[in-house]
């Protein structure tokens, strides 16, 4: 009896279940393949299935199958296709050249990295984007412990009765926050530099070394030093109103992104996102310690490149003694709590501690005040204490 079920096609002798004729070798027991039957390069192979259609095997499909597949575009369709190509890059490179200069090469600009969300017109020069651009990695010499801080009082070598001082000027990485970093250009290998303290009448020399990748000049507020060596510093006044502590508060603004420290400006894209008082941002800012009664010395710098900072301080009116570094005489003094601190500007007040307690010297643009738009232990940026005990 036959097993095979119903519809299922039943081989015939001589013949394998795949459709392959095949034959007995009468001499070796083996089976041969019929010649007759067998199909070169992508033969299809016919099987039956269990409805009597026959199926193609279409894995099976070879070379001959190719010839099928060649385009049928005619000469005339082929130069439309073509023609609207050319059309299409043409009106990609006049559109592009309305935004940017294509006019410059990539030598030109020396691989700079442009702040996200800059504004660059066609007209934008190689030179503007190399200054606007982000500090050079490769540039940097040297990386400051987290916890260092600029400021610091630089000691003269004495040659001749001349009090000569050494400053370096180098790429440096400095932390603004104890997370944060940012790429400076910095002297001595601090944000701010040194503290160069003279006296009226002192003879000086300033030997300045520049390690930068580019070539820099040192300007001197308030001295008045011959034209080729024009330069900030304050000269000390003989007439200065008592006080028992000192803080010098320089500003600087900061645009950090991604690893990238750009100049910050005044621009779509350029505005700054760090704020720092002494090169650090608050809660990283010194703390002032005093005692009820005494009397403290601000001297406010605008070593800042953009904004006007209005710097308040908290806990009582402060007295302006002395303005871009020339001493206001008794009479002309006023109090304020507040003076408006520009690039380049210096004000001197004394703020005397009246009561205990936790007081604020910090801008008063709310933005300034904090870490690239978020607030850490209640502030940012531009903000520092002054801790006043009994």
């Amino acid at each position: 009896m036959s097993d095979n079920k119903p519809g299922q096609a039943v081989p015939a002798p001589g013949h394998a279940h795949d459709g392959t004729d095949r034959s007995e070798h009468p001499a070796t027991g083996q089976d041969s393949i019929n010649e007759d039957q067998q199909m070169q390069h992508g033969s299809r192979h016919h099987t039956s299935s269990g409805d009597g259609r026959g199926e193609l095997d279409h894995a099976s499909m070879g070379h001959g199958a190719m010839h099928h597949m060649q385009s049928q575009a005619t000469g005339p369709q082929k130069f439309v296709v073509g023609l609207a190509s050319v059309l299409a890059l043409v009106v990609a490179l006049i559109f592009s050249a309305t935004y940017a200069n294509l006019s410059i090469s990539a030598p030109e600009v020396e691989g700079a990295v442009m702040p996200p969300g800059m504004i660059m017109t066609y007209d934008s020069p190689a030179e503007a984007m190399r200054d606007m651009a982000a500090v050079n990695p490769r540039a940097v010499s040297y990386t400051a412990p987290a916890d260092a801080r600029g400021d610091q009082p630089l000691q003269p070598h004495i040659e001749n009765g001349v009090k000569v001082f050494d400053l370096e000027t180098s790429v440096i990485k400095w932390n603004i926050l104890p997370h944060e970093q940012v790429m400076a250009y910095a002297f001595n290998h601090q944000v701010p530099g040194p503290r160069i303290r003279i006296t009226e009448g002192d003879r000086v020399r300033i030997n300045v070394t520049n390690h930068l990748p580019e070539s820099t000049t040192v300007h001197w507020h308030g001295l008045i030093v011959p034209n080729a060596m024009d330069g900030p510093a304050e000269i000390p006044s003989a007439n200065q109103p008592a006080y028992d502590l000192e803080y010098t508060i320089q500003l600087q603004e900061w645009l950090e992104r991604e690893g990238y420290t750009y100049p910050a400006m005044l621009m779509e894209g350029g505005l700054p996102n760090y704020f720092t008082i002494n090169g650090k941002a608050y809660p990283a800012t010194d703390t002032i310690t005093m005692r009820v009664g005494q009397k403290l010395l601000v001297r406010f710098i605008g070593s800042n490149n953009n904004f006007v900072h209005p710097m308040h301080i908290h806990g009582g009116p402060f007295e302006v003694v002395a303005r871009d570094g020339e001493s206001i005489p008794p009479s002309a003094r006023f109090l304020a709590d507040t003076v408006n601190v520009g690039p380049g500007r210096r004000y001197d007040v004394i703020w005397q501690a009246r009561e205990p307690g936790k007081w604020l010297i910090h801008c008063h643009i709310p933005h300034h005040t904090t870490n690239n738009n978020v607030e850490e232990q209640g502030g940012g940026g531009l903000t520092l204490i002054i801790n006043v005990t009994p």
